[in-house]
């Protein structure tokens, strides 16, 4: 069974896309725990980060360096945090998360509630950054 990151990868259901090429794609998440928090996912479906075969691997980490400097360059924040957690979607991927503090990387704070028009705008930012 496909998972929600595969059904956004094929295009069945809409997403805050800002990066993407032949095995990797970024997109907003949305329920973000930090404004422009992006999840960098590996097109292939794989559920655990360190199965994925090395090559691929390696990739996927030069495809989020790629995005964390777009990301960084339109969100005001001091550093980009990362997380590989993947309890949520069985489809391995890197939480890129826009820090001031390190509480900023908690998963267990409440989640931002944004407007279409504000996904889209920040989005819009990261890819143009």
């Amino acid at each position: 069974m496909s998972t929600i990151f595969t059904k956004i990868i094929q295009r069945e259901i809409p997403a805050y896309i800002v990066a993407e090429d032949d095995n990797h794609i970024a997109f907003l998440d949305v329920s973000p725990i930090a404004l422009g928090h992006t999840l960098v996912v590996p097109k292939q479906e794989t559920d655990l980060i360190f199965d994925i075969e090395s090559a691929r691997y390696s990739e996927l980490w030069q495809f989020a360096k790629l995005v964390e400097r777009k990301l960084r360059g339109a969100v005001p924040c001091k550093r980009v945090g990362i997380a590989v957690v993947g309890l949520e979607v069985p489809h391995a991927h890197i939480h890129l998360v826009p820090l001031n503090t390190i509480e900023d990387l908690s998963f267990t704070k409440p989640r931002l509630s944004l407007s279409d028009s504000q996904y889209q705008e920040i989005a819009r930012s990261i890819r143009e950054a």
